[in-house]
Order: structure tokens, then sequence, then C-alpha cells
């Protein structure tokens, strides 16, 4: 299952929209590259297990 969700940029601070595969987990990390800048951000995505509301948290990949 699918789900969207919207995360801020670490690099040029651009709010997107990205999708997130519920079945992967409540918890996930990986790297996917900005929509505005093209830059790579490590996302950290926590899903809650009752309302399956998503977080993403980002940082600067080097």
């Amino acid at each position: 299952m699918e789900s969207t969700a919207e995360y801020t940029c670490a690099f040029c601070g651009e709010t997107s929209t990205t999708f997130v595969d519920l079945s992967a987990g409540l918890t996930q990390a990986y790297i996917e590259d900005c929509q505005v800048c093209c830059r790579s951000n490590q996302f950290y995505i926590t899903v809650d297990e009752v309302s399956l509301a998503i977080e993403i948290a980002t940082d600067y990949v080097e």
C-alpha cells in the first residue's frame, strides 16, 4: 500500500510530496533526490501504527 507525505528538503527548504510504501514497515530510512533542487536527502520515515500518519525527517547527504 502506498501513501503520500510532504517533506522539507534539507538543502533548499522547499516542501515537496513523495510516495511512501507503507508495506515496507513502520520505520524506514532511504535516500531520495529533492524534486526542486535535485540534491540527495536522507529520509527518516515513521508511520503511526494506529492512524497511519506519516512523519518524514530529512538530513543532508554528503
